[in-house]
């Protein structure tokens, strides 16, 4: 090949690489949180976090995963034949090309929501989807990452899940509901941490200090018994 012909086909662009997220699992399940508790959901489990909560139950997301574009992950999210689609990790929004995903789930007519842990800004998510955003306690080991500006980009319909771990969590979490109104913004939930605090206890100071939240448990726990926390 002489050196013209080199120069020609080096400058000839190269075809577009497919839009690409790394994939640790997806699944067609029973929804056991938020406020689609008990919907067949399908689960895109993007794999990364970069925090470390003590009592995580998906530490399998922290690294691996399988690299899938992003149109190849719509396929296999129809392919079960569901409307409702939990975006989650690990963190979804540590991989920038999550918007893209969730843009595109939405495009497609579904009820798309996603799990985040409150530490990455959440203002570029498209407005259709439902965030279900964790405000970590003190017993999570992570309460310091918690991005506070996260508050004014959510909308009515979605929520904030604070996970409890003890006693201590819970007058946290009581505080941080009445100084950031929290109530009044969305959706609130209070979740017990699977094997440390009892869910009846939990219920019974909700019940006692009148709060305006949401008791929930992880129905998936208790249909498949899974602490693995799939």
């Amino acid at each position: 090949m002489s050196a013209e012909n080199a120069r020609v086909v080096s400058a000839t662009p190269a075809s577009p690489v497919a839009e690409r997220l790394r994939i640790t699992e997806i699944f067609h399940s029973i929804q056991g949180e938020a406020d689609a508790i008990g919907w067949r959901t399908v689960f895109v489990r993007l794999t990364g976090c970069p925090l470390r909560c003590v009592w995580c139950d998906t530490e399998y997301s922290f690294y691996g995963g399988d690299w899938h574009a992003i149109d190849d992950i719509l396929a296999e999210v129809a392919r079960h034949g569901v409307r409702h689609v939990c975006v989650t990790g690990g963190e979804p929004l540590s991989q920038k090309r999550c918007l893209i995903l969730l843009k595109k789930l939405c495009d497609a007519g579904y009820d798309v929501s996603l799990e985040t842990s409150g530490a990455i800004d959440v203002a570029p998510v498209d407005p259709r989807v439902r965030k279900v955003m964790d405000l970590k306690a003190p017993d999570s080991g992570e309460s310091g990452r918690n991005l506070w500006s996260n508050l004014d980009h959510l909308l009515p319909h979605d929520q904030i899940k604070i996970v409890i771990a003890s006693r201590a969590d819970y007058e946290w979490s009581r505080a941080m509901l009445e100084e950031h109104v929290l109530a009044q913004r969305c959706m609130v939930l209070f979740s017990p941490v699977h094997g440390s605090v009892q869910p009846r206890d939990l219920a019974e100071w909700i019940i006692e200090d009148k709060l305006p939240v949401r008791f929930q448990l992880q129905l998936h726990k208790l249909l498949w018994d899974d602490a693995a926390g799939k």
